[in-house]
């Protein structure tokens, strides 16, 4: 499945008339879903969960926010892998042992796009979970390492905006990459679709 996660998404697929309903970012969707294990919980039935990715620590912090608020919902397992892990294949098979050992029912990826999305394209019939998601900074928002815009932001489609205020050196170059890329593969789209 993939999640039109960001405004510009939904934008382009109304001017190429293939509307999305909606805009479903991945930092809604993850409390959504633990919301929904959590009412939904019986005493022998959690939603196992993997957290995979942010800085060393993070992840941690994060699963004990998730114990407090989401009684449904267990973190089993978490790891920060080291900047460059994905070229290495020791540590690849690392991280999909750690995995594997854990047993999650969902693996929540937060690498980073698009490293997330490769990492996953690349090893998902090695990973060993019902389901994995590339959430991005969730991990990061939900231990409380990084603050989310305001919701009147998140409407108007400028999340992009307070992320990239926040963290100017590393999403600046990106949006920018984005800014530049993502107009012509729509016109191309576009013209295709002409012929």
């Amino acid at each position: 499945m993939v999640l039109a996660d960001g405004a510009p998404v939904v934008l382009a697929s109304r001017v190429l008339q293939k509307a999305l309903p909606e805009r479903v970012a991945r930092s809604d969707l993850v409390p959504s879903l633990f919301d929904a294990a959590s009412s939904h919980k019986t005493t022998s039935e959690t939603l196992r969960v993997f957290l995979l990715g942010a800085a060393p620590g993070v992840a941690e912090r994060a699963a004990l926010a998730i114990h407090r608020r989401w009684p449904g919902v267990e973190v089993v397992g978490t790891y920060s892998p080291p900047l460059g892990f994905e070229q290495d294949e020791t540590e690849n098979e690392r991280i999909i042992a750690a995995v594997a050992k854990a047993q999650p029912d969902l693996l929540l990826i937060g690498l980073g796009a698009p490293k997330q999305e490769l990492w996953v394209s690349r090893h998902a019939q090695h990973i060993e979970a019902k389901a994995a998601l590339c959430i991005g900074a969730t991990i990061d928002f939900l231990a409380g390492e990084k603050s989310r815009s305001p919701r009147w932001m998140q409407r108007l489609g400028l999340e992009w905006l307070h992320r990239m205020d926040s963290e100017p050196s590393r999403l600046a170059k990106r949006y920018l990459r984005d800014a530049w890329i993502f107009p012509q593969l729509v016109w191309r789209e576009w013209r295709s679709a002409e012929n």
